[in-house]
């Protein structure tokens, strides 16, 4: 375990290592011997913890900036790392987001923990993204861009339409009634191909929902 102090007035690091007191050392950064601890604290005991100064010597100021850039950027990179991995896992669903900014043609949309990209061609030409309006749509990839995970979405994708009613149709999501094919004209028309083995369920019917409830959604 490592300690650090900061005189605010100096800019001054001083680095503490806390060490437990062994006969012998397997671990040079967690342990130190006896006799090299008594150094430390006369009345030391083995499975005693002792603190050691551990400040490398002429660590001014510059190096503990380049220290800290290095630190930051390492922390950056690791949840760059942890953002890539959440978003390839969820590469297939819908998500939630707010339309930030546009990019040449690329409608910019913050997803939270970072942004998605719609290019032009998985966007549906009569909508409006407007500045600010909140938006679902579909993850088609994920790619490791030079700024980070770059999270590609779509709203002219079939498979959004069918996410769509996986979430307004319970039928579906239990396994009911299956989804066969999707013929879309995005932003224009959708028609979609629905079938159930089980004969008290109207498939056509549960994805209309009562009087149209479910469609419309």
């Amino acid at each position: 375990e490592l300690e650090v102090t900061i005189d605010p007035k100096t800019g001054d690091i001083r680095a503490f290592s806390k060490l437990i007191v062994a006969e012998r050392v397997s671990d040079p950064y967690g342990e130190i011997l006896l006799a090299e601890a008594r150094k430390i604290d006369p009345g030391a005991k083995i499975g005693d913890e002792v603190v050691k100064e551990v400040t490398p010597k002429n660590f001014g100021r510059i190096a503990a900036q380049t220290a800290k850039q290095v630190v930051v950027q390492k922390i950056r990179e690791a949840e760059k790392d942890v953002v890539f991995g959440e978003y390839q896992a969820r590469v297939g669903e819908i998500v939630s987001g707010v339309v930030r900014h546009y990019d040449r043609q690329n409608v910019i949309i913050d997803l939270g923990r970072t942004e998605g990209v719609m290019p032009p061609r998985e966007q549906c030409h009569h909508e409006d993204y407007r500045l600010g309006s909140r938006i679902r749509a579909y993850i088609l990839a994920v790619r490791d861009g030079i700024k980070g995970p770059e999270v590609v979405l779509s709203r002219t994708h079939p498979s959004f339409i069918k996410r769509l009613f996986e979430l307004e149709v319970p039928e579906i999501d239990e396994g009911a009634v299956e989804i066969k094919a999707i013929a879309r004209e995005p932003g224009y028309r959708t028609k979609i191909a629905v079938y159930s083995e089980q004969d008290k369920v109207d498939s056509v019917g549960a994805c209309v929902g009562l009087r149209g409830n479910r469609v419309k959604a």
